[in-house]
């Protein structure tokens, strides 16, 4: 009796060869974002610059580091979709344009970066440098933006991971200028994220259906830390920004002996240099062991004075402290408010207003000093 030939099972098909571009443009998003790797990303975005964009724009484009090309990938799939010349509708429209959009400040990034390199290659006897630029832009790819990648693999194989934003940038030693580049990624998933919640899309609900409410609640509380800790390493750049010292020496010796506290971890807050205060008319502090906010204000023509670690010249009767029970969302108003609205909300406190002593201690954060 003759044997049955085995009929061999064709392999199943993966990554971009198995789209499922028959159901539609949002299931093909969604398909890009859990299933297609960081290469083909990669392919598909630059395949589409080739083909689509002058020489000399795809020239600036093609020279932007790689996470501007796998980072968003709701843009990967539309630049697919289009290459792929399957169906349009208003939709494929409002995305082209952000795909549009994103590769036109592709453009102004990647120029700067061509030219930077052109200049450095016009003399093959020297050793090519990166710019300051391009070290930056390399340095944000293979630290933060793969921190926030490895995250983002987490969360699709269903860990409840977290990313301590604020620390990752002080361990890589990021500048300020980094969270610009931070920020979209992390804005865009907030997006994602809350529209599934609150279910503002059918696409978003659609696409984490698979997600549970209480996980994507956990997800979108993730992201608006990431994003608060991103506002606070402003803040602390701000903080620590050099200032040139004006009015006489004296000011240098007032702060000889001044005791405050640099840095705090917990509340993830940074000091401004005590020279700051002198000469200014307003000063807020924050005691970080005991959670007193303090609010000095002088009337005194020269402003603030320090003689040894207290606080001279403060108007008894305008000062103010008090108790924080939530001091994170109080400081940010602080920090980044003007002086009405932050007299606004003080008023709204239900702590007791007590009178400041004018101590500072190594407990005490300088938040902010104006001069009005």
């Amino acid at each position: 009796m003759a044997k049955r030939k085995q009929k061999l099972r064709a392999k199943a098909k993966t990554g971009l060869s198995a789209v499922p571009i028959d159901k539609g443009f949002s299931v093909a998003v969604d398909y890009f974002h859990m299933n297609v790797d960081r290469k083909d990303l990669i392919n598909t975005m630059k395949s589409y610059v080739k083909k689509n964009m002058d020489k000399e724009q795809a020239r600036y484009v093609l020279s932007c580091p790689d996470y501007k090309f796998y980072a968003f990938t709701h843009k990967c799939a539309t630049a697919f979709w289009i290459d792929a010349g399957l169906p349009s509708d208003d939709k494929v429209k409002q995305y082209a344009e952000g795909l549009y959009k994103h590769l036109i400040e592709c453009t102004e990034m990647g120029k700067k970066l061509y030219f930077e390199k052109q200049a450095k290659l016009k003399d093959s006897d020297k050793v090519v440098s990166l710019s300051p630029m391009q070290r930056l832009q390399n340095k944000i790819g293979n630290t933060i933006m793969q921190d926030l990648l490895d995250l983002e693999d987490q969360w699709m194989d269903g860990e409840k991971a977290e990313l301590d934003i604020y620390q990752e940038f002080k361990r890589h030693g990021l500048p300020n200028s980094a969270t610009n580049a931070v920020r979209p990624v992390i804005e865009g998933w907030l997006l994602d994220y809350g529209d599934a919640y609150h279910k503002r899309c059918p696409d978003a609900v659609e696409g984490y259906a698979h997600v549970k409410r209480p996980e994507l609640n956990r997800r979108i509380k993730c992201c608006e830390a990431m994003l608060a800790d991103l506002d606070k390493l402003k803040a602390a750049a701000k903080a620590t920004r050099a200032t040139k010292v004006k009015g006489p020496k004296a000011a240098d010796k007032q702060i000889t002996r001044v005791q405050y506290k640099k840095e705090d971890n917990e509340f993830k807050l940074v000091s401004i240099p005590p020279i700051k205060m002198v000469g200014q008319t307003r000063l807020f502090t924050f005691n970080t062991k005991t959670r007193i906010l303090s609010e000095y204000i002088t009337q005194a023509a020269n402003g603030f004075e320090i003689s040894g670690t207290s606080l001279k010249n403060f108007d008894k009767v305008n000062s103010r402290c008090t108790k924080l029970r939530k001091p994170d969302e109080f400081i940010a108003i602080v920090q980044n408010k003007s002086v009405t609205q932050i007299d606004k909300e003080f008023k709204q406190l239900t702590t007791k207003v007590n009178v400041p002593n004018g101590r500072l201690n190594m407990d005490t954060i300088l938040l902010r000093a104006l001069d009005k």
